[in-house]
């Protein structure tokens, strides 16, 4: 593949292509993996939402086969221990030396399956890596392969024998997805598509190397964002402290995401520039999962999504 300079429209170019590759796999999810899509650009971590059997998991790897990327899959279970995420020292018998066996959290997309499903010691081992982009063992730090995405999922539905994601956790996710029935006509073709010999997601080309996401993410940095919509981006997260509906607002770190997100969706659309409607389009994935409501609120049926869409409306939008 010969290598082109890179600018906003030839990112727009580029997703474009991945994302008419992952909708040959993945039906119905059009808007879930656009926002996939913008996490991984920039270098976010996503935690998809939805009850069992909605393709979460063939979201990521056909993700990982599109960008030619390695993967890696933790199943989490209650009695798993960190030392299975990050791997372990084992004693070589040849050598007489103990040798570090690498865990499955040394992929470029690691999918962590059910992450509430294990204890907090265990979900605690991802979140350096998460963060930092590296594992400690025995003191030594080892840095992970670039670029490095986490793709946590989680049942909204079943809480037996669950562990919830404290709030600092949850905050280290870029965005929250959540990952829908597909429509009639988009189960049709689900169910045309299946074959018991392959996986949907065998047939998927690689059309981008993950080396160039990195190029990539550059020119993301460079979309330009004028002081009006920074403005109006950052009086949406302080609402969100603000709100008297709401026991817990958005962090720094929120807004950080929320800017992010949005500058990937302005270059997504071939744009060097973020517009209002990016910060609209960002506001509601990007800071879900990060609101506590109050109590009675929450009891009479409200959503953090309410609570965001009504601060977006009251705030006016810069011109």
């Amino acid at each position: 593949m010969e290598k082109q300079a890179v600018d906003a429209q030839g990112i727009a170019q580029q997703s474009e292509v991945v994302l008419r590759e992952l909708a040959k796999a993945v039906h119905g999810q059009e808007k879930q993996l656009e926002f996939l899509w913008a996490g991984f650009l920039t270098g976010g971590h996503v935690l998809l939402e939805g009850v069992p059997g909605l393709g979460k998991t063939m979201m990521v790897r056909a993700l990982s086969k599109v960008i030619k990327g390695s993967y890696g899959r933790i199943q989490f279970t209650p009695d798993m221990m960190p030392a299975d995420v990050t791997g372990t020292k084992v004693f070589d018998l040849q050598s007489g030396q103990f040798s570090f066996k690498k865990g499955p959290i040394f992929a470029q997309i690691v999918l962590a399956d059910e992450l509430n499903r294990t204890p907090a010691k265990t979900q605690a081992a991802l979140l350096e890596a998460m963060e930092e982009k590296q594992v400690t063992v025995d003191g030594v730090a080892m840095p992970l392969p670039s670029p490095f995405f986490v793709v946590a999922t989680q049942n909204p539905i079943e809480y037996e024998g669950t562990y919830p994601l404290p709030e600092a956790q949850l905050d280290r996710f870029s965005l929250q997805l959540s990952v829908d029935y597909p429509t009639e006509e988009q189960e049709e073709a689900i169910l045309s598509g299946y074959r018991l010999t392959s996986r949907a997601e065998e047939a998927l080309t690689a059309v981008i190397e993950s080396e160039e996401i990195i190029e990539m993410r550059r020119v993301i940095d460079q979309v330009t964002v004028e002081s009006s919509v920074l403005q109006y981006l950052l009086h949406i997260v302080r609402r969100t402290r603000e709100h008297p509906q709401l026991a817990l607002g958005g962090s720094p770190r929120a807004g950080i995401s929320l800017l992010a997100i949005s500058r990937a969706l302005a270059a997504l659309a071939g744009r060097s520039f973020v517009i209002p409607d990016d910060v609209k389009r960002a506001a509601q994935p990007v800071l879900r999962h990060r609101l506590i409501l109050s109590p009675d609120v929450e009891l009479e049926g409200y959503r953090a999504d309410d609570i965001i869409q009504e601060i977006i409306h009251a705030l006016p939008v810069p011109r």
